[in-house]
């Protein structure tokens, strides 16, 4: 009867929804990392420490620019924008897009509220959000958000592809941080 039930248990704790998947977990360092991206059509520079000085950082990683689900979500993460910067926090969207799609993108789908990034293979490997999914290309990344406190530790890790929850539970993360962390 054991064997039986361990599978079935394993494979009820992979279908639970919102169930973080990311080898990154809650409370380890946030690796360090500085990249290209976009925010209004105008090209920037990010680097994850500077950012942090500022307060904490909304990191959300989404597989393709202008499909629907993440076309969806960064309407929802402009929407929020305001409140997160009420609490001090930086918003920032990684895909494995190229420069040119991404300034498009930080215009018509994030509507010049924040800005979006190249997840660049170095990125995708150390937060370990390659998109593994049968027929799926190649150098794509998972829907995964992360909530970075101040002091580098991740706070929160959503990892699903269905994008409805990620602005909401991130926000209430952040919410929940201490002043100052």
């Amino acid at each position: 009867m054991k064997q039986i039930l361990a599978p079935i248990a394993a494979l009820a704790l992979l279908a639970l929804p919102g169930a973080a998947l990311a080898s990154l977990p809650v409370g380890a360092k946030a690796p360090a990392f500085s990249t290209q991206g976009a925010k209004g059509g105008k090209d920037i520079a990010f680097n994850l420490r500077a950012a942090l000085r500022k307060g904490p950082v909304v990191l959300y990683f989404y597989p393709k620019a202008f499909t629907q689900g993440c076309t969806l979500e960064a309407h929802a993460f402009a929407e929020a924008t305001d409140e997160f910067a009420r609490y001090g926090a930086t918003v920032l969207g990684m895909s494995a897009d190229d420069l040119p799609t991404l300034r498009k993108f930080s215009t018509e789908a994030c509507r010049d509220k924040f800005a979006v990034a190249v997840a660049t293979p170095a990125i995708i490997k150390a937060y370990d959000v390659a998109l593994k999914r049968e027929g799926m290309p190649a150098g794509r990344t998972d829907r995964t958000s992360y909530v970075i406190a101040r002091d580098g530790r991740i706070t929160m890790v959503h990892s699903e592809l269905d994008y409805r929850d990620h602005v909401k539970l991130t926000l209430e993360a952040v919410k929940a941080l201490k002043p100052g962390r």
